[in-house]
């Protein structure tokens, strides 16, 4: 069994997967692509540039592709990256000695730079009561540090225990199943540490090429997701203040026909409008409970 083995979903993420892939090579991590019916030749292109491939005939979402692939990884670590993601060398070797120093931990992550040069830390989770920051007090770490949440764009864990877990929730198609993985991972007593030596460049946004029709889409998830798991854990439901606000900003953008803004604010409020009504995820994409 190897150690380490990376988890790379990819949906229409051709002009991403060489650097992703290039960067895991290099740090001399073997990969598992998931390709989530992609439309661009992804799922070709990643076998040709050595990584093992599992095709989906349908897009399954986010979580439920990389549930697909942590099963099928035969690995006492997996390392979850976005294929926007690249990882600057010796990230692996940092987290790798993250693991060591701090082994009761449950999930590790470097420090993600983002475009702009400035790198991610998330100083709050609506789902880390835990750890209150209401104000969102931002004091970014300058070194290793737990933390109230880490993102989904990379994140390594030991695989028996996210498999112990549950694994990402597989009602959420997209959007907030990391706030969830890292809400369970903190209920059963593990940390979630910040691994500050080990640093990936993210692209944000990047994973998927665009395409018409895809922010409404990206927004509906987002509020649809919140809310799911703003219930999981009896918090109090955002969808009708979602609902409220956003809607009044869609019809705004319709009557000036502003394209960008009907799509941002209608998904958003159709996102909430549909958790409201007990509409599921899943059944907006065509997707059934059970594989």
């Amino acid at each position: 069994m190897q150690d380490l083995v990376a988890i790379v979903v990819a949906h229409d993420s051709a002009h991403a997967l060489p650097d992703c892939l290039a960067a895991l090579r290099a740090e001399g991590v073997p990969a598992l692509v998931v390709d989530n019916a992609s439309r661009d030749g992804s799922a070709d292109l990643a076998e040709r540039l050595g990584a093992r491939v599992i095709r989906n005939p349908r897009n399954e979402g986010y979580g439920r592709a990389n549930n697909i692939g942590i099963r099928a990884a035969e690995a006492s670590y997996v390392l979850v990256v976005n294929p926007d993601l690249i990882l600057r060398p010796g990230a692996v070797a940092g987290l790798r000695a993250a693991a060591a120093s701090y082994p009761d931990a449950g999930l590790y992550a470097p420090r993600i730079v983002e475009p702009d040069g400035r790198f991610f830390f998330q100083a709050q989770s609506f789902l880390a009561l835990y750890l209150r920051n209401p104000q969102g007090r931002r004091d970014p770490p300058e070194g290793d540090a737990c933390a109230p949440f880490l993102s989904g764009a990379c994140l390594m864990v030991e695989r028996a225990l996210f498999l112990e877990l549950g694994g990402f929730d597989e009602a959420i198609f997209l959007f907030y199943e990391d706030d969830d993985l890292c809400r369970r991972v903190a209920d059963a007593g593990r940390a979630l540490v910040h691994v500050h030596a080990a640093e990936a460049l993210h692209g944000r946004g990047r994973s998927s090429a665009p395409e018409p029709g895809r922010v409404f889409r990206a927004r509906w998830h987002i509020a649809w997701s919140r809310a799911y798991v703003a219930r999981k854990y009896g918090l109090p439901d955002p969808s009708p203040g979602t609902l409220l606000t956003n809607g009044l900003k869609a019809i705004l953008a319709l009557l000036v026909l502003r394209r960008a803004g009907w799509e941002r604010y209608g998904g958003a409020a159709a996102g909430a409008l549909a958790a409201l009504r007990g509409r599921s995820a899943l059944a907006r994409e065509g997707l059934t409970e059970s594989r």
